[in-house]
């Protein structure tokens, strides 16, 4: 495993982890003999999303976060992407760790990473927890329509979407309450590579994973946001419908539900996690 520090732009540092399939930015937090977890983050944000579970998080398991291909300090190669790429992506990060399998958790674009991983890689995860996600989600359409619009408009396509941002993540409560919070994960949205995010935007546009659900056999949680106008409760029911044991938690959020309400967040997945971790030993 070759490493070393890199810095981003956020303040944040990272460690850029030279993998089989490219280098990808991570940071890993806790005692490294402790159970791993994988933190997968969402279309348009970095690592840095995850900053409110760290702390709660490492003091029983491996945090380990990393930058999703095209966005933060990850490898950005020309698109379109896939999913299945997305969650290989994922198998060799842990393989260039030496980790066996792993609990993992995604929000959005990477829970249906974690879709993807839990039903076609399912020996590599100890438990799958899918928040603010889908089986499939949105349209081809508007992702295609959105990926050709940063493409063509660059950063100022960027800066559009960001600045539209805040009414597909948060409610207007938190928006209004929590101004400096809004504006940051903008500023991350805002600076990220054109052809990254549009690149994800196409990955999303092709995966349908609807009937691979069937195929998920291990323990599995799903999240979902009362408020959330992108991935509905509706969503969630479709995916609990066709896993097997899978629960269901709605949290009174929009669609970035660990960011707006990051103490239940913080304590649904650890209660979930305590009773499922080596369940499918």
């Amino acid at each position: 495993m070759k490493t070393f520090d890199l810095p981003v732009s956020n303040g944040q540092t990272g460690m850029s982890l030279n993998t089989a399939r490219g280098q990808f930015r991570v940071a890993i937090d806790g005692d490294s003999d402790a159970p791993p977890l994988v933190l997968s983050n969402s279309l348009g944000t970095t690592m840095a999303m995850w900053e409110p579970q760290v702390q709660a998080f490492s003091k029983n398991y491996r945090v380990i976060r990393y930058d999703t291909r095209g966005h933060g300090g990850s490898v950005v190669t020309k698109g379109p992407y896939t999913i299945r790429g997305l969650g290989s992506d994922v198998l060799a990060i842990l393989d260039a760790l030496e980790i066996s399998s792993t609990a993992f958790c995604g929000i959005s674009l990477g829970g249906h990473t974690g879709l993807w991983l839990g039903a076609n890689a399912g020996d590599r995860l100890q438990s799958l927890v899918v928040c603010n996600s889908a089986a499939s989600i949105g349209t081809f359409k508007a992702w295609q329509e959105r990926a050709a619009l940063v493409r063509h408009d660059g950063r100022l396509g960027m800066k559009a979407l960001a600045d539209s941002a805040p009414g597909r993540w948060f409610t207007p409560a938190f928006v209004g309450a929590q101004q400096f919070e809004v504006r940051a994960v903008q500023a991350v949205l805002e600076e990220l590579n054109p052809e990254g995010y549009a690149s994800c935007c196409e990955a999303l546009a092709l995966s349908d994973l609807r009937g691979d659900l069937k195929n998920v056999k291990v323990p599995t949680l799903l999240v979902a946001g009362a408020l959330d106008p992108v991935t509905t409760v509706a969503d969630a029911d479709v995916m609990q419908g066709s896993i097997a044991d899978a629960r269901t938690v709605i949290l009174q959020t929009s669609h970035l539900s660990n960011l707006e309400a990051p103490h239940v967040f913080n304590r649904t997945i650890l209660d979930f996690m305590s009773d499922s971790y080596g369940a499918n030993k």
